[in-house]
């Protein structure tokens, strides 16, 4: 009884957090920004050099070869075909995908260290090659076939997603505007296809953070969890809404353990310190919580027999 009272009290404190809107990713606009965001998911970091030097690499290690025209365009291209799901799913929705059904798990490795890591899982060494000819070789090997069975499904507004953080969470060394990273933390399936794998991470952000004070006065800590990654590489809006209060309730509940160090479940996403007076928030990495979509989403799931 006395758990069911201050789990109450919990929940409706909550309910004087207001929500908050949030931005899903916005796709870059230069040159450079778009080259380095293509460098940074291919070899983990930005390259250095001539623009031109670091465009005729990266065609060379997915192409086999350059393309002709401005800087422009052929960056445009480059960024496209690693990230735009459009009549068929981009070169990192493949690697998702694969490296699911490989390993039940995507990782957040470049794709140089992804690719090599699937094929010495497979084949004890890695192979040559272009980097669309050796995942097209994964995907044979994977699945039987280099055509994925990834098919567009809509994500209905809502759904629940588990996460867990990626790095500790403590308030005596946090500011507002910090990063927080998150992971999902199981996968999530709608209608028979894979649209959140485990793995897939998640960006927030703290609102608002005061450590705690004297007087036995609390930590407090917002973070608006802005936005999580489908297996397409789709950056789908999130927050903590309704259901992902009433999934950390009956959680908690199953669990019939103390609310110290679960997460809050206001609309915005707040984590406290349960009512433990004059403690700082410290959470450890691996804290799981749920979170929701905030929209209806179209994109690209893989059909799977899992549940």
């Amino acid at each position: 009884m006395k758990f069911r009272k201050i789990c109450a009290m919990f929940l409706s404190a909550m309910l004087l957090v207001s929500s908050m809107g949030m931005a899903s990713a916005a796709t870059p606009e230069t040159v450079q920004a778009k080259l380095a965001a293509v460098e940074k998911d291919t070899y983990g970091t930005e390259q250095t050099g001539s623009l031109l030097d670091r465009i005729n690499k990266l065609e060379k290690d997915y192409e086999g070869s350059h393309r002709t025209g401005s800087m422009m365009a052929r960056v445009d291209a480059l960024y496209d075909e690693v990230y735009t799901n459009s009549s068929k799913p981009s070169v990192l929705a493949q690697l998702n995908a694969i490296e699911w059904n490989i390993d039940h798990e995507v990782s957040m490795n470049s794709v140089e260290k992804r690719v090599a890591d699937m094929e010495m899982t497979i084949n004890g060494q890695t192979n040559e090659g272009t980097y669309k000819k050796r995942i097209q070789a994964l995907a044979s090997a994977s699945f039987g076939t280099v055509d994925l069975p990834m098919e567009q499904v809509t994500v209905p507004k809502n759904t629940l997603i588990k996460v867990a953080l990626v790095d500790p969470v403590n308030t005596k060394n946090l500011k507002k505007g910090d990063a927080i990273r998150y992971k999902v933390a199981a996968d999530v399936i709608v209608d028979g296809k894979l649209v959140f794998a485990k793995g897939e991470p998640g960006d927030g952000v703290v609102t608002k953070v005061k450590p705690a004070r004297n007087f036995g006065r609390n930590a407090q800590l917002e973070i608006d969890y802005k936005q999580t990654k489908a297996i397409d590489g789709t950056y789908v809006p999130t927050f903590m809404g309704e259901e992902a209060k009433t999934e950390m309730k009956n959680l908690a509940m199953a669990a019939g353990a103390s609310l110290a160090g679960i997460i809050i479940l206001g609309p915005i996403g707040v984590i406290g310190g349960a009512f433990v007076n004059g403690k700082n928030i410290d959470l450890p990495e691996g804290t799981e919580f749920y979170i929701q979509a905030k929209n209806e989403t179209t994109l690209y799931g893989v059909v799977t027999t899992a549940e």
